[in-house]
């Protein structure tokens, strides 16, 4: 068995979390959370041990428009495994004016459940 240490960061507490894991057919299984003051660290350290998420932003370039990129992210946070073939996928985005902030850019990627939206809008350019 082995022991970590988490702050989490579910609430503003931040409280110190002791977790013991135990490794069962290769993967990391926890054992006992402790440190935690409300469940939701509890459930937070459980998920950080053996599935954890995370969401991602970044940008894409976009033609035509008043700015050249866009800001993007995912909708719903992603398995950390999961990152590199996401950012993939946004790598090869091309788009064009005009966007607007909350478009779905991308569904799915990497086979996950999770949408890559716009989170900035950016205009066609004016001609002239």
């Amino acid at each position: 068995m082995s022991v970590r240490e988490y702050t989490c960061v579910v609430c503003p507490n931040g409280c110190p979390l002791r977790v013991d894991v135990e490794e069962r057919d290769g993967c990391p299984v926890v054992v006992s959370v402790l440190g935690n003051v409300c469940k939701r660290g509890e459930k937070w350290a459980r998920q950080e041990v053996e599935n954890p998420l995370r969401t991602i932003a970044s940008s894409v370039p976009v033609a035509g428009g008043d700015f050249p990129m866009a800001s993007v992210r995912t909708n719903r946070p992603i398995p950390l495994v999961k990152i590199r073939a996401v950012m993939d996928e946004i790598r090869d985005i091309r788009l064009s004016a005009p966007v607007n902030t909350g478009d779905v850019i991308l569904h799915n990627p990497a086979g996950t459940d999770t949408d890559v939206i716009a989170t900035r809008t950016v205009r066609a350019a004016r001609a002239g």
